[in-house]
Order: structure tokens, then sequence, then C-alpha cells
């Protein structure tokens, strides 16, 4: 069964966010499909995931290198599982994709100061649970750990 996690950020942003997650996704062996809202996004994304951190190293690429099916994490603006991905992470409002069900882990980041953002969470929310999804809802604490709220 495809799990849903609703990541809603507050105080924090998509860049500060995403590489500990994506992180914490390679260490458990997944491949990922990073879903941005434009083409522009996600090559700010890819820039940013090679500089995030001096000590780091996230391999990864978009969906326009010759071999994105080879590629851990692929950073991508359409549909589709260029590196047949288990887990997708979708951002800037992008919507539940067609092929959730071949998803392990689905993660949606929501920018919970936007209204517009936070609406369109609920709505997939809803479309989760009518789907027979394994839904939660995460929440960063006051000192900045992921707390399930639901």
């Amino acid at each position: 069964m495809t799990e849903v996690l609703f990541y809603h950020l507050q105080g924090r942003t998509i860049e500060q966010v995403l590489p500990s997650l994506l992180e914490k996704s390679l260490a458990r062996g997944w491949r990922v499909v990073v879903q941005a809202g434009s083409e522009e996004r996600a090559e700010t994304l890819d820039a940013h995931l090679w500089t995030y951190r001096d000590d780091s190293f996230l391999p990864h690429a978009t969906w326009r290198v010759a071999d994105a099916a080879h590629q851990p994490i692929v950073l991508t603006a359409e549909d589709g599982n260029p590196n047949a991905a288990s887990v997708r992470f979708l951002l800037d409002k992008a919507g539940l994709p067609a092929d959730s069900e071949s998803y392990e882990r689905m993660v949606l980041l929501f920018d919970g100061d936007d209204d517009e953002a936070v609406s369109m969470a609920r709505d997939a929310w809803k479309q989760s649970k009518s789907r027979g999804f394994d839904v939660t809802y995460w929440q960063a604490d006051a000192a900045g750990r992921w707390q399930k709220r639901a």
C-alpha cells in the first residue's frame, strides 16, 4: 500500500528540509524522484543539492541527463518516473501523480504560510484517503524535529 506523508513547513524552506529527507531516503536504499513545480525550480534545487553542505554529497541528476535512469535521485518538473523510484517527493503544489499506486511512499512538502498550498495539501489528503493510501501528517516542533500529528 502506498504511504503518503504530508510535511507542513512553517518557518523553514524546502531548501532547508529537503536535503535531510533525501539523505534518509538514500540511507534506506530507496530510489527517489523529486517533482518540482517548474523546470526552473528543478534546476535551482539541482544547484542547491550540490552546495547545501560542505561535508555532504547527495548523488542526483535532473531528468534531462542521458543516464537519469541510473541515478538514485532525479529532479524533474514532469510526471513520470525516470529512475524507477519507489519514493516520490512532491513540491511546489505538485499534485498526486496518476501512477501514485506504483510508489511505496510519496512525500508532499507544503508551505503552511501559503493558503493555496495548504488548500492543495488538504485536497491531496482527501484524495489519498479515498484511494486507500496510508496517510500521515508531520509538523516540526520548536527544535525543528518532525513530530507526527495525524
